[in-house]
């Protein structure tokens, strides 16, 4: 005997403006269809509900894909000369628990998918896995668990301690010193469950070391970590302020730098050769030379690099979008508050980019650099119901990104504010 076809009850949104990001295009009056988690269709009009079927009037709302913030560290949080104590007073569960609050802030602000580049303790692999498996409520999380560093670099953790409770950190925490090991540590994330590798090839702002900018990697190591990592299907982060170390990474074949601060012409020409993406953070710029400031903030070695870098971020942005460089949406959140991810959309306006190149680099790029198009990043059939609203037209006014009204993950609907 034949199964009988029983139809699935649908929900269908009704959008009063849509960008899809696929395109520049702001499409009117559509509808949305969401059926088992994915997008099954896309109508023009406002679409009648069949039986069983239910409606989310967004006719006054502009909808778009889910956001995608490609740089966060959601089990910390910089809150001052205290945060520089966590590592010794604070334990695993402790940060998986913060990791746990700053999930939901995150998804609530409208962010549907982030990668989280660097944790302490492998937690945020498994607040992914809570996630997927409908624990907690979060963003989809692509996470590259611990950094790597070199001994002393920017995500030497024990960079500033006393000799007595130093210890010599090695691949399985993310710090290596040639070949070997960097193929070690790479093999390590994987086996950890990470999702992708995360290295700090240069110096950096917060780390107790005297360089921002230094280049912490030799070539060899460069490339065997990338080596290593495509063999195991990951992608490699680059932090990086310093032209060197940029420069040695790129041409090793890294997929993204982050920050960039010292990037010039040269690195501009480098990274659309080798098709490599740029991930400003230009909050955590702002944040940093602010705070630099306040006496007594960041300790004596922090605080200068802070009020250096911290300023040159926004323009090297600027730099960067004039020359036709690749961006994807990253903030480095957890530098600054968990939630606040929708500044970095006004900042990149305030630069020079137009607002839907600023929502296309949360949606459509961010995607791109995961190599996740095919189910993320747009509005299309077939892809999973991640989409987002707010109440007023974001092209006219980029601050409406700071105020997401609506919130859908997965076809469940997290926020929606009447």
């Amino acid at each position: 005997m034949a199964a009988l076809n029983v139809s699935q009850a649908a929900t269908i949104i009704h959008a009063g403006k849509l960008i899809s990001a696929d395109t520049d295009d702001v499409k009117s009056k559509m509808s949305v269809i969401v059926e088992d988690h994915k997008i099954t269709r896309i109508d023009k009009g406002y679409t009648a509900a069949g039986e069983g079927d239910e409606i989310i009037d967004l006719s006054q709302y502009t909808l778009m894909p889910g956001l995608m913030d490609m740089h966060t560290h959601l089990s910390s949080q910089f809150e001052g000369p205290s945060t520089y104590m966590e590592g010794f007073v604070l334990n695993e569960a402790d940060f998986a628990i913060n990791a746990v609050v700053n999930a939901k802030k995150t998804l609530d602000a409208g962010f549907t998918t982030v990668r989280n580049l660097g944790d302490g303790y492998n937690e945020t692999v498994a607040l992914r896995n809570a996630i997927n498996g409908g624990k907690v409520p979060g963003p989809r999380i692509f996470t590259s668990a611990t950094a790597i560093a070199t001994t002393g670099g920017h995500a030497d953790s024990t960079n500033g301690q006393a000799k007595l409770i130093r210890r010599d950190l090695g691949p399985e925490d993310g710090v290596i010193n040639g070949v070997a090991e960097a193929r070690k540590a790479v093999r390590q994330r994987y086996k950890d469950g990470a999702d992708l590798i995360k290295i700090t090839a240069t110096g950096g702002v917060l780390s107790v070391a005297k360089s921002g900018q230094n280049p912490q990697f030799m070539d060899d190591e460069l490339k065997a970590i990338v080596d290593t990592a495509k063999d195991y299907g990951m992608t490699v982060a680059v932090h990086a302020h310093g032209k060197e170390g940029m420069r040695r990474a790129i041409l090793a074949g890294v997929s993204s730098i982050e920050h960039g601060t010292y990037m010039d012409k040269e690195i501009f020409k480098l990274m659309k050769k080798n098709d490599t993406y740029y991930v400003p953070t230009i909050m955590a710029g702002n944040w940093v030379a602010e705070k630099a400031k306040i006496d007594g903030f960041f300790p004596d070695l922090v605080r200068p690099k802070a009020a250096t870098i911290g300023p040159l971020i926004k323009q090297t942005f600027e730099n960067a979008l004039k020359a036709g460089v690749k961006i994807a949406y990253g903030t480095d959140t957890g530098v600054s508050a968990h939630g606040d991810n929708g500044l970095e959309f006004v900042l990149m306006v305030e630069a020079g980019m137009k607002p839907i190149e600023a929502i296309r680099s949360a949606t459509y790029h961010g995607a791109k650099l995961l190599n996740e198009l095919d189910n993320l990043g747009t509005i299309e059939a077939g892809k999973f119901a991640d989409m987002v609203a707010v109440h007023g037209d974001p092209l006219s006014d980029i601050t409406e990104m700071q105020d997401i009204d609506f919130v859908m993950k997965n076809g469940e609907v997290f926020v929606h504010k009447q």
